[in-house]
């Protein structure tokens, strides 16, 4: 039973590490059914279970069959899912003019054809119980843009395009879609950058620091209250102010 009074069960993607992690954890502290995917790394995700009492499941979710199989297990073993969070993303950089099909196509299927399967193969269930809660997880990057992302900021992007998209369909079965747009967040990808060029971003924040993951997972969860159903088809940036328009 959930702070609202209700069983909700949820799904993160991507949600054993990184901001995903922060979200599967604000959820199951504030009593909902938690599920959180993740693709590779076995490891850390049963280290992850151990630690938090979350229930992970790996697949793949730029595959359409995998995440429909996932979300029937999940409603078997957890109940319909009403609230999904499509967090999973990868990054593959480089200039356009170095960017291979490859690097291409799956960033799109990891980051943006994802956001379509799982939403998907949630929406009857959401319809049924005329209740849903989609928050798609875009980025600073979806909306200003950055060198040598040209595959991560089209995803990114479309991820925008389609939560408003969805927000229209959902409107008139209690479906909300809405999107957080992070900024540079302390996680291990975010680590992976060059620590100058870190630096030099960072510089660029005016509030002067990476953001917290619990930062955008408590956006997340407030979106996804029962008493936030006027809120749809929004885009929620929380970047220190690096971007604003």
């Amino acid at each position: 039973m959930n702070e609202e009074g209700t069983q909700r069960t949820a799904i993160v993607t991507g949600g054993v590490r990184g901001i995903g992690r922060g979200i599967s954890k604000v959820f199951f502290e504030r009593g909902y059914e938690v599920v959180a995917g993740y693709g590779n790394n076995d490891a850390v995700a049963e280290k992850f279970t151990e630690k938090t009492g979350i229930a992970a499941y790996k697949w793949d979710v730029g595959d359409y069959e995998a995440c429909k199989s996932a979300i029937a297990m999940i409603s078997e073993k957890h109940g319909t899912p009403t609230i999904i969070v499509n967090n999973a993303g990868i990054t593959r950089d480089g200039t356009l003019k170095r960017m291979t099909p490859d690097m291409w196509e799956s960033v799109i299927r990891t980051n943006l054809t994802s956001v379509y399967n799982m939403s998907q193969c949630v929406w009857g269930g959401m319809m049924e119980e005329n209740f849903g809660r989609i928050v798609n997880i875009s980025s600073v990057n979806g909306q200003a843009g950055q060198y040598g992302q040209v595959n991560y900021c089209a995803a990114k992007a479309g991820v925008i395009g389609m939560t408003k998209a969805m927000a229209q369909e959902g409107a008139r079965n209690g479906i909300t879609a809405n999107t957080v747009a992070p900024g540079y967040v302390d996680t291990e990808m975010v680590a992976a950058v060059p620590k100058d060029v870190l630096a030099k971003i960072v510089q660029t924040v005016p509030l002067g620091r990476l953001g917290d993951p619990m930062e955008i997972a408590r956006a997340v969860a407030f979106l996804c209250r029962e008493d936030s159903e006027f809120i749809t088809g929004s885009t929620i940036s929380i970047n220190g102010g690096q971007h604003m328009y």
